[in-house]
């Protein structure tokens, strides 16, 4: 057995008949769990995975400026993107550029897609063992810097790109992208549930003339890259003030893919200001 888990039962030992609560009982090691149960007969285990993930998901106003201090940093990253990208430099050359930038201003972790294509082909967000695409003039090209800020906590940004003059695909697929996350915007209130503003979202999507969302189009961010709520059908947790949400749904066309990705808090009235300044526009170098 891990020297955790020995240590962790060693201290419940001491209280044979403690209440003992699973917190994200989906990520604790099966090793850890059959200890428990065998070591631990007469204890109660409770699963108490929700409340500690709306405890979580709720900012406090000390949290909710690291937010926004985070998405300061991130549209720092973004504006330095534009002075360097150029054609011939592959896709990891973006990410080593915006990784860069971003520890430079005190981020510690977190992640960096880059994704290309010529033009009238699709360029969505590639992992960094699959950057590897040689730009060139004309091409499409998708960025998401959600590198966390100083303190840890976490907000993401994204816009299209285009090295010279977009095609027409393009400018419609991020126009539906800028549309959709208006539309969800206006969903966005203390009470409401995610499933039905996912589901509103894709539907809104398809009459637009795009595919459906088929990942979250949003979700809460926080000390954790992704955290609840999910705005997925299955979820519970219902939006509450002071939720760190990111937005990003997509313009799914055959020949473009956009995405307008920004973060907002839930206010008592609705969304607040968006915490990134970046402009909401389809970047033309």
């Amino acid at each position: 057995m891990h020297y955790a888990s020995e240590l962790a039962l060693s201290v419940l030992k001491k209280t044979p008949k403690a209440t003992i609560g699973w917190a994200g009982l989906q990520h604790i090691p099966a090793i850890l769990y059959n200890a428990f149960m065998k070591e631990l007969p007469n204890a109660a285990f409770v699963d108490i995975t929700d409340e500690i993930d709306l405890l979580k998901a709720i900012k406090s106003p000390e949290e909710q400026q690291l937010c926004i201090r985070s998405a300061e940093m991130q549209d720092r990253v973004h504006d330095y993107l534009k002075s360097v990208i150029k054609p011939g430099m592959r896709e990891s050359d973006i990410y080593a550029h915006a990784h860069y930038m971003s520890v430079k201003l005190g981020s510690e972790r977190g992640l960096i897609l880059v994704g290309s294509a010529p033009k009238g082909q699709l360029a969505r967000f590639k992992y960094r063992r699959y950057q590897n695409r040689i730009i060139q003039e004309g091409d499409q090209i998708a960025i998401l810097v959600e590198m966390n800020g100083p303190a840890g906590m976490y907000t993401e940004v994204a816009r299209p790109w285009s090295l010279g003059k977009p095609c027409q695909e393009q400018v419609d697929a991020f126009g539906i992208a800028l549309e959709l996350q208006e539309y969800v915007l206006s969903m966005i209130k203390p009470g409401a549930d995610p499933a039905e503003i996912h589901n509103a979202c894709n539907d809104m999507a398809v009459k637009r003339g795009s595919k459906p969302e088929l990942r979250i189009c949003l979700h809460g961010q926080g000390y954790d890259l992704v955290e609840r709520p999910m705005f997925q059908n299955g979820e519970t947790m219902k939006l509450a003030e002071g939720m760190n949400l990111t937005l990003h749904p997509s313009g799914i066309m055959p020949k473009a893919w956009a995405t307008v990705c920004d973060n907002y808090i839930v206010c008592k009235d609705g969304p607040s200001n968006c915490l990134h300044k970046t402009p909401k526009e389809l970047v033309v170098l």
